[in-house]
């Protein structure tokens, strides 16, 4: 991966900041997304509820196209899966982080990550692959507890039936551009043209 120029800008206009997720179907989405607007999180309203395969990574515009078609065909090999949320846990005192793990589905999202984590999208990450759901994030420690107990007896389950390809406009949000079905091909979500880049790149993956 290229390394960002001074000013976010390079050879074909201002790079684009992407990322790859699983989304929550509702009404896990609605109940999750509600957790991190009443625990306070000012990352609540900047990326819906997700399982990350890959984190915030800058690219050039003219390599999107290149890397649609890496997304398409992971996806076309790949068959529906389980994924099964319990409890929590927090990355304290690492990361100021508190999370819903995956008690099932943590084989398929390994395997996901590493794929779409190739090609186009090679990068290094700066800690070990781990599947979850984040419900708090940059908050102070007493509220990361209190957002830990709170969440310790949450469950979900549903089926994973593709992965999403979002990416961050210049008001700091993350937006979905376009999913792709296991088995099938892309299906084209909103289109936009950001630019610019909001300080916090990495809020709430």
């Amino acid at each position: 991966m290229t390394q960002p120029a001074p000013d976010g800008a390079g050879a074909h206009g201002p790079r684009r900041n992407i990322g790859v997720a699983i989304g929550i179907p509702e009404p896990y989405n609605r109940e999750l997304q509600g957790w991190r607007d009443r625990l306070g999180d000012p990352n609540a309203n900047r990326i819906v509820p997700h399982v990350t395969l890959l984190p915030p990574t800058e690219v050039e515009p003219d390599a999107l196209s290149v890397i649609e078609e890496h997304l398409r065909v992971i996806a076309t090999d790949e068959e529906p899966f389980d994924i099964r949320l319990r409890g929590s846990a927090t990355f304290l005192p690492v990361s100021p982080v508190v999370f819903v793990p995956l008690a099932q589905g943590i084989a398929g999202c390994e395997r996901l990550e590493e794929k779409v984590r190739s090609g186009p999208l090679s990068r290094e990450i700066r800690f070990p692959y781990h599947p979850h759901v984040t419900v708090a994030h940059d908050l102070p420690e007493e509220a990361l507890e209190r957002a830990f107990a709170l969440l310790a007896g949450y469950e979900a389950e549903f089926r994973v039936r593709g992965l999403s390809l979002f990416e961050q406009g210049p008001d700091g949000v993350w937006r979905p551009q376009r999913d792709f079905v296991f088995g099938g091909g892309g299906l084209p979500g909103p289109v936009t043209e950001p630019s610019g880049h909001p300080g916090d790149v990495d809020g709430g993956w």
